[in-house]
């Protein structure tokens, strides 16, 4: 049976690369959307002024995830603008830093666990107050975690944490009929993916899935909308990987 949640939808991380696009399909389907980041207000803006251009409706909020208090304040300022009704959220805030793991610095690897990992956890423990019963929660995964490429260890580290806090999350909220699922990309054609990466790099990454292409950041993002809509109540506690086959 189908259910639809109510038209609000938080998306964290939303300034830039797959969580600006998906906040833009969410705005097309119908949602209003609150618009977060942590540092680029700039670009948060651009994807309001994107939206409401064409009659959506969009804000923007910001908040560290990796900051709980940041984070309840953006479900405040979402919950004040939906009436309460916050039906959708998906946690795309996320960072990625590669280095091996015998000469990686601890520092890094803090960075990439407080966002990455801390960050979901803030944002999973606000959903799974303030989201409506019959409501979606998204989290980010990656299909690396399938790979074991040198260099990937904390940060693959950090998305498995994301699969696992997904997975246990959609059973805590067991009866309230609030879907909660991750979506692992695979190489997808974002500022994060391609930095620091030669042509030859990406190419060699672009042949491995047998589409042989990178995804795009709208691939992606169909992939939550189809979420984050009627059709898809069914689907729980899962990772859907969206990679052209990668893995």
């Amino acid at each position: 049976m189908s259910s639809l949640p109510p038209q609000n939808a938080i998306v964290t991380g939303a300034s830039r690369g797959i969580g600006r696009v998906v906040a833009l399909r969410l705005a097309r389907d119908g949602f209003a959307v609150v618009v977060n980041y942590a540092g680029a207000s700039a670009k948060a803006a651009e994807v309001v002024k994107e939206i409401t251009s064409w009659g959506g409706r969009a804000i923007a909020v910001q908040a560290d995830v990796a900051d709980a208090a940041g984070v309840a304040r953006l479900f405040d300022e979402a919950a004040e603008q939906a009436h309460g009704k916050i039906g959708v959220v998906v946690n795309s805030a996320g960072i990625m830093k590669l280095f091996p793991i015998a000469s990686g610095r601890v520092e890094d690897f803090d960075a990439i666990f407080n966002v990455n990992v801390r960050g979901t956890f803030n944002v999973l423990q606000q959903a799974a107050k303030r989201v409506a019963d019959g409501g979606r929660i998204v989290t980010m995964s990656t299909s690396v975690l399938g790979m074991n490429f040198p260099s990937y260890g904390p940060y693959a580290a950090s998305k498995a944490a994301v699969e696992v806090l997904t997975r246990i999350l959609a059973h805590e909220l067991r009866g309230r009929r609030i879907s909660v699922n991750a979506v692992a990309p695979g190489p997808t054609a974002t500022d994060l993916f391609l930095e620091g990466k030669t042509p030859e790099q990406i190419d060699r990454l672009a042949k491995l899935a047998p589409m042989e292409r990178l995804g795009a950041p709208e691939d992606i993002a169909n992939m939550v909308s189809f979420l984050a809509g009627p059709e898809a109540g069914w689907i729980n506690a899962q990772t859907l990987r969206a990679n052209g086959g990668y893995t």
